[in-house]
């Protein structure tokens, strides 16, 4: 079973990039991970590493969501 956060490699449903698409295009730095030790439940990891290559990033996405939903709505 896929993850519904994982992204599909499927890209026929998306126009080719032309030109002008890379004459205004920005190069967009990717935030830098930092490495940590963390303690999650057994079952919790397991369910994610099942959900195949790239289940840390997935886990990072998961608190990603959780930390904007929470600073969205303390303002």
């Amino acid at each position: 079973m896929r993850s519904p956060l994982m992204l599909s490699s499927d890209t026929s449903d998306r126009p080719e990039l032309d030109a002008s698409f890379w004459e205004q295009a920005k190069l967009a730095k990717p935030l830098t991970k930092q490495a940590i030790s963390l303690r999650v439940d057994r079952d919790v990891l397991e369910w994610f590493k099942s959900q195949g290559k790239g289940y840390q990033s997935v886990m990072n996405a998961v608190l990603r969501s959780y930390v904007e939903h929470q600073i969205k709505n303390s303002q």
